[in-house]
């Protein structure tokens, strides 16, 4: 397990992403990634009012916590400002989409909630002031940032501090090994402000679990083509160098992707989604795998 940032939030290597509960995985198979996540040690889910046609994840994982009795040793994560049905992050909606989202997930709590995205029209005094009284009241431990530049993340930092507010704990950034603008900028703002990060799309779009070779294996993914885009951009040697060190271990190309990401600095962990429990083997395999210096140089590199 690993301590997330500076909260009291014990959580397991993977979290997974529970974005395909209620799209491209119905109830019956959403269950059956929970029971196999579970089984192998994982406790920490992500989801969004917005995922599974909005509320759909929520209420599956809700009806799964509720069946299974889980909630007391499951850490959820959950996110408002993203769907359509309850845009934005003002203090009006952010109070209402919370009390949705508690209905629906069949809790009194919410482990960490996120901004899923900045909201320029909405003043970020208002919109912490509202994350604040949240869990001032206890209906949420902690609180996240997604989408944020470092800019705007430092801003909302300074706010917090300057006000007694919650600040955000962790961020939750587009991250993965073809895609590295984290870096640049919002890391060093993350260590420095010991923050954890959960980088999303750890995966590339399916890109990095090296199933897209050639433009024309499009399968049955709805995220094959933007997988495939990732050719065009030296990704080639991205996969060969994955192929090697995945080779020397025994392990998938995917495994070998999410341990490289676990292991970067400030990354608590990677997240990653799966329909079914043979697809959660491979991610379940990367937080036992420990690369060698050599290796992290090597992917880098490529």
């Amino acid at each position: 397990m690993t301590k997330l940032g500076n909260t009291d939030l014990d959580v397991y290597g993977l979290n997974l992403g529970c974005n395909v509960f209620g799209w491209t995985a119905d109830e019956p198979q959403s269950f059956a990634v929970l029971d196999a996540y579970t089984a192998a040690g994982g406790n920490f889910l992500d989801s969004a009012d917005l995922y599974g046609g909005g509320g759909g994840s929520e209420t599956i994982i809700g009806n799964w916590l509720a069946a299974r009795g889980r909630r007391d040793d499951v850490v959820v994560a959950t996110k408002v400002g993203m769907w359509d049905g309850r845009p934005g992050l003002s203090a009006k909606n952010i109070q209402a989409a919370a009390e949705d989202s508690l209905r629906r997930l069949q809790t009194d709590h919410i482990d960490l909630y996120y901004a899923h995205r900045d909201d320029p029209d909405t003043p970020l005094e208002e919109t912490l002031e509202a994350f604040d009284a949240l869990v001032r009241a206890g209906k949420v431990r902690y609180v996240g940032a997604s989408n944020y530049t470092a800019g705007r993340l430092a801003d909302a930092l300074s706010i917090s501090d300057k006000n007694g507010f919650a600040r955000f704990a962790v961020l939750q950034p587009h991250y993965n090994l073809v895609e590295r603008d984290y870096e640049r900028d919002l890391a060093p703002l993350v260590e420095r402000e010991g923050l954890a990060t959960l980088p999303y799309f750890a995966l590339a779009m399916g890109f990095l679990t090296g199933k897209y070779r050639t433009k024309d294996e499009t399968g049955d993914s709805p995220r094959a083509a933007r997988a495939l885009s990732y050719l065009d951009k030296g990704g080639d040697r991205v996969l060969a160098a994955l192929d090697e060190v995945a080779q020397a271990h025994g392990v998938s190309v995917a495994t070998v992707s999410l341990a490289w990401l676990r292991q970067q600095p400030t990354v608590a962990a990677p997240i990653a989604s799966a329909r079914t429990p043979e697809q959660l083997t491979d991610l379940i395999a990367s937080v036992s795998l420990e690369l060698t210096d050599a290796e992290v140089t090597a992917l880098n590199e490529a």
